[in-house]
């Protein structure tokens, strides 16, 4: 039997549901026509993430990495048309940055896969991408530390769901043993840290999830009452990203749907995809 398989498969099916996470969110601002306080930035991120992940999934880049690719393939166009929404109905100041922060980004993969696959030695391009993937999947880790501080701060868990966290953990296990059983690194280390985080946001639910809330700290906890609160997939899949406003705050309000990931894996699954 072949678990590596078995576990790249459950890999790509929780991966996928993380990524289309945002999807309820993505409707509401399509029947609004209203971004909100919304930041396209996390999804541009998250793009960035999954195409970094594809181009090291390639054959020339890659051996036997199809199941990362393919994960990836998917996130990416989970979060092309997140971005295209979110450019329709976003304010024209809003829209003007994210357009030049997506403008700047493809372009600099696009002279990253040019170089890749050109210059780079094919003996060491697995390497010299895959610790470009590890250090930008490790970099999205740093959003859930702010949510679990703020979690912390207001002993409150109403910003950070108890079934993303589940599923992140899950989605990060599954990765981590993927990448043992293909012995490789670059796929263990990042999926390894967000098994760490998952641990870290559940026991948080463990301590937290019958306490009394400092309601004065959490009515003025950033962000609260400001726009829809919403997604994310991060990576991905693994990393859980609050939904922010313009300034990077987290956004909470009581009438939506709780914060979903903001790109999935890490949802590309970080190297595992």
């Amino acid at each position: 039997m072949d678990f590596k398989l078995i576990l790249g498969i459950l890999g790509n099916c929780i991966a996928i549901a993380l990524f289309a996470s945002p999807l309820p969110t993505f409707w509401r601002i399509f029947k609004k026509k209203d971004t909100e306080n919304f930041s396209g930035i996390p999804y541009v991120a998250t793009l960035m993430n999954c195409l970094l992940w594809v181009l090291y999934g390639l054959p020339m880049v890659s051996k036997d990495a199809l199941l990362v690719l393919t994960i990836n393939v998917a996130g990416c166009a989970f979060e092309i048309s997140y971005l295209i929404l979110f450019l329709l109905y976003s304010p024209k100041k809003e829209r003007r940055k994210v357009s030049k922060i997506l403008v700047v980004c493809t372009t600099l993969y696009a002279v990253l896969v040019a170089l890749s696959l050109t210059v780079v030695p094919k003996k060491t391009r697995k390497t010299e991408v895959g610790s470009l993937c590890v250090v930008f999947g490790v970099g999205m880790y740093v959003s859930p530390l702010s949510v679990m501080r703020l979690v912390i701060k207001t002993r409150s868990v109403q910003y950070m769901p108890l079934l993303l966290c589940v599923f992140v953990f899950l989605n990060s296990t599954i990765w981590t043993g993927y990448g043992i059983l293909a012995k490789d690194v670059f796929i263990i280390i990042p999926n390894a840290l967000g098994m760490l985080a998952g641990v870290l946001q559940l026991s948080l639910h463990v301590i937290y999830w019958n306490a009394t809330p400092l309601q004065t700290d959490i009515e003025g906890a950033p962000g609260h009452g400001k726009g829809d609160p919403g997604t994310g997939v991060e990576i991905a899949p693994q990393t859980v990203y609050p939904q922010v406003d313009k300034d990077g705050r987290p956004v909470l309000s009581k009438s939506m749907d709780p914060p979903t990931p903001k790109s999935t894996l890490n949802g590309s699954v970080h190297g595992g995809a």
